[in-house]
């Protein structure tokens, strides 16, 4: 069984993105996430403009990450999932931000599959080295590539849990959905069954229900 699991907005309590631009980009950023959200713009190129927004020093950065404010609830998941089945963080956000959170709040290290933030002297830049070309949601990474080449090994079902649009072509393909925020409104839009959630706790107590002995080998309803 293999667990794709979303960042921001899913295990961080807020868009690390979003409250990244909030607190040091010029408003004209929501613009820019305006025209992602109609359809006028990849997702690689809404980030790419909104990354260049962004004025701060490595320093005041860091501390930033730091301070993500995680889903406590989420540990306890991680724990009890990582008995019997694989579990990675997919996220279209960044790679160091996610890493530097976790680490701060003494979380195991987890394996992470993201874009990568860059420090540059005039700030920051971001690259994309598991773009995929053919990804349908024209995303920085591919959420579908990365659950087709873990699956592989990891057997057993694909169970994504997330929160967005970044999300919602993998939810398609996905064996089991937890879904919460936008992605509930595409998996409504697309007929496609999910489980709501809001935090990880509620995540867990559903897993829980599930026949341990059967999870590597069937497809849970």
């Amino acid at each position: 069984m293999l667990f794709i699991v979303d960042f921001d907005g899913t295990i961080s309590v807020k868009d690390t993105i979003d409250a990244m631009l909030e607190k040091f980009a010029d408003p004209s950023w929501e613009d820019v996430e305006q025209e992602w959200l109609d359809g006028k713009i990849t997702a690689v190129e809404c980030m790419s403009r909104q990354i260049g927004m962004v004025k701060a020093d490595h320093v005041a950065l860091e501390n930033f990450f730091r301070g993500i404010q995680l889903d406590a609830s989420f540990l306890p998941f991680y724990r009890y999932v990582s008995q019997y089945a694989k579990l990675v963080i997919a996220s279209d956000g960044l790679d160091h931000a996610i890493k530097i959170a976790t680490r701060n709040a003494g979380w195991p290290e987890i394996p992470v599959y993201s874009n990568h933030l860059n420090f540059v002297p005039s700030g920051i830049e971001m690259s994309f080295p598991l773009r995929k070309a053919d990804c349908k949601g024209g995303n920085g990474m591919c959420k579908c590539a990365v659950a087709k080449e873990l699956s592989i090994d990891a057997g057993g079902p694909v169970v994504l849990i997330g929160d967005g649009k970044s999300d919602s072509c993998l939810s398609q393909f996905a064996d089991i959905v937890f879904a919460k925020g936008s992605l509930i409104k595409h998996c409504e839009s697309k007929q496609i069954k999910h489980h709501r959630f809001q935090t990880f706790a509620d995540v867990l107590a559903i897993v829980k229900q599930w026949p341990a002995e059967q999870l590597t080998q069937v497809k849970i309803a």
